[in-house]
């Protein structure tokens, strides 16, 4: 496992790419055992505010909202299916395809998801003020969005 403190090599502490790599690891460890306490996993909820905010889709278009593997995304959606946080009907306009819905109880959970992940982001941040919290989420955003519009030209 990798770690800042006193005994890291400054070219190490000095490169954003390896703290960055650093921090990743460790949101990635909190987040799921958070969300694995509530009963469900980052991808539950990638898939949930998802629909929340841009309302029923397809699977397809759910994978590439949330930057999930298709295999992966079917396997989180028969998830929370059977959990009956989302239903899946086919298409009016093309049977061979579903749309996906998010239930009341899928809202409710949601909700309850976005409670544990406040959490996580104070825990996370711990050491910062808010304002410095707002600073690094505007920078972080700065820099994925560069990357996405290199990706997708």
């Amino acid at each position: 496992m990798m770690t800042a403190d006193a005994q890291t090599p400054t070219r190490l502490r000095s490169a954003p790419s390896w703290l960055i790599n650093l921090i990743s690891a460790h949101s990635h460890r909190l987040i799921s055992d958070a969300f694995a306490a509530a009963g469900a996993r980052g991808y539950h909820y990638r898939l949930l505010a998802a629909l929340a905010e841009y309302g029923p889709s397809s699977q397809a278009a759910l994978g590439r909202r949330t930057g999930i593997d298709r295999s992966d995304v079917v396997a989180a959606l028969n998830e929370l299916v059977a959990k009956k946080l989302i239903e899946r009907t086919p298409d009016p306009s093309d049977r061979r395809r579903n749309v996906i819905t998010i239930t009341p109880d899928g809202s409710r959970h949601l909700e309850e998801l976005d409670g544990v992940l406040a959490a996580i982001q104070d825990d996370l941040l711990a050491p910062l003020t808010p304002s410095e919290r707002a600073q690094l989420t505007a920078l972080l955003t700065r820099v994925a969005d560069h990357h996405a519009k290199s990706r997708h030209p």
